[in-house]
């Protein structure tokens, strides 16, 4: 079967097969969670179809509540789904395949090489399987520490799943919660809090960027790559700025009248959390407007490439600013970390933000079409910032919400379902379609300049 999967559309591009990969995992999902036995009363198909697009771009938008409204079957099927959309399928069939004897084409191995943004030195077979000791290695730790802790609460059984369901949603970036609030009752315990984001930081940095660091640590590779470099400073600076400004705009607020460990830690995690991973322990409807504006910003920017996570990523945001610092100083190319900078690789990423905050404005202007027309601004329960905040979510695959997501419409939700799906895949396909062969013309048109700024 697997290998069926593989082989059937050997007419498509790699990005195109990785882009169907995902849709054929959303529309199996979709039916499995709308039949009667996943779910407990009443479940609409758009709902369904709106959980199992979250799960599989590993989002945690939710419109109904996963601990109460979907069995235990229900629930495991959204963690399968989570798995193979961190993964993803082509990732997963490929190891079925070596488990059978086979052994994948070139074209299967373009496809691998697409969906981890990789471009090999290497086999990209020991990088998959680098990958997959790495990932279930995480999550088995991960649901061990939590597993250890709920067992104080829980049944044993209970305590176990509860572990290993959040230890995969949590390095496969998904957000995805069995507790109703989230980890908000969680947020003074720092085992639950430090665990969980330990895990999404690793799942957020890129395989390519792990794989990088097992090297150097354990095969005498001593130089990281400049895309690992990069990856790990811009990190470092989001997580550190996003921290400092997260307790500024909120100790007065949502933290007022906690220790300054809480603060701290929460600040952290609130900061970090944003980046893809959609976990929440505190409350986001209760943030001001000041915070819900710069946690937009760091879903924009999302996680790094390679991850399960979505945005714009991480290396395109740094080359952007680079972009941006060497034009005001009069530079022709772009220069970082002492390298200069392919121009292909310059304009990419200048495609991949105008492309990405053009679709995050025009899906909201869709949503408060959809959510509120005809109704004046300030009238009604929340506005703009709400719509925009959902949007941003979304596109960034992170999984946050002001509780606007719940009380959309179907159009609202079809459109947050068609953008879940874009930022999983969307940096993928636009590397691929900006890629446009180079045609050099038989003629030139005159050249005539106009005003700017």
């Amino acid at each position: 079967m697997f290998q069926k999967i593989l082989e059937i559309p050997k007419n498509l591009s790699p990005p195109a097969i990785l882009a169907l990969s995902f849709i054929i995992l959303i529309l199996m999902g979709s039916v499995l969670l709308y039949l009667p036995f996943a779910h407990v009363g009443k479940l609409s198909y758009i709902n369904s179809l709106f959980t199992a697009t979250s799960a599989v771009c590993v989002t945690g938008l939710t419109v109904v509540d996963t601990g109460t409204k979907f069995t235990f079957w229900g629930q495991l099927i959204v963690l399968f789904l989570i798995q193979l959309g961190g993964l993803g399928l082509m990732t997963v069939s490929t190891v079925v395949l070596f488990l059978l004897g086979k052994s994948p084409s070139i074209k299967d191995r373009l496809v691998l090489q697409n969906s981890f943004t990789y471009s090999p030195t290497k086999d990209i077979l020991s990088l998959v399987k680098a990958i997959l000791i790495f990932t279930f290695a995480a999550e088995l730790i991960g649901a061990f520490i939590l597993g250890t802790y709920w067992q104080h609460f829980y049944p044993l059984s209970k305590a176990i799943f509860y572990g290993i369901f959040h230890a995969i949603s949590a390095f496969c970036n998904a957000g995805f919660s069995l507790f109703t609030t989230n980890l908000e009752e969680f947020s003074a315990n720092y085992t639950v809090v430090l665990t969980i984001a330990s895990l999404f930081i690793l799942g957020g940095l890129g395989f390519l960027v792990i794989y990088e660091i097992f090297l150097c640590l354990y095969a005498k590779k001593t130089l990281l790559s400049l895309h690992a470099k990069l990856t790990l400073i811009t990190n470092l600076y989001l997580i550190l700025g996003g921290t400092v400004l997260f307790f500024f705009f909120e100790k007065s607020n949502v933290l007022n009248g906690f220790s300054l460990t809480y603060k701290i830690i929460n600040s952290f995690f609130q900061a970090v959390t944003p980046r893809t991973a959609g976990f929440n322990t505190l409350p986001i409807a209760h943030l001001t407007d000041a915070t819900l504006f710069l946690l937009i910003i760091l879903m924009f920017i999302g996680a790094s490439p390679g991850s399960c996570g979505g945005g714009i990523k991480t290396t395109t945001f740094a080359l952007f600013l680079s972009f941006i610092k060497n034009k005001l100083q009069g530079r022709e190319k772009v220069h970082i970390l002492f390298r200069t900078l392919p121009n292909e690789t310059v304009q990419r990423a200048i495609t991949v933000v105008s492309v990405s905050g053009i679709l995050v404005v025009v899906c909201t202007i869709l949503l408060l079409l959809t959510q509120r027309y005809g109704i004046p601004h300030g009238a009604g329960n929340g506005g703009f910032l709400e719509y925009l905040f959902e949007v941003a979510s979304a596109f960034g695959t992170v999984g946050l919400s002001t509780g606007k997501t719940p009380t959309l419409n179907s159009w609202g939700k079809i459109t947050l379902s068609l953008l879940m799906f874009i930022g999983r895949v969307g940096p993928l396909t636009v590397a691929h379609l900006v890629k446009i062969e180079k045609v050099t013309p038989p003629y030139q048109y005159s050249e005539e300049n106009v005003m700017v700024g």
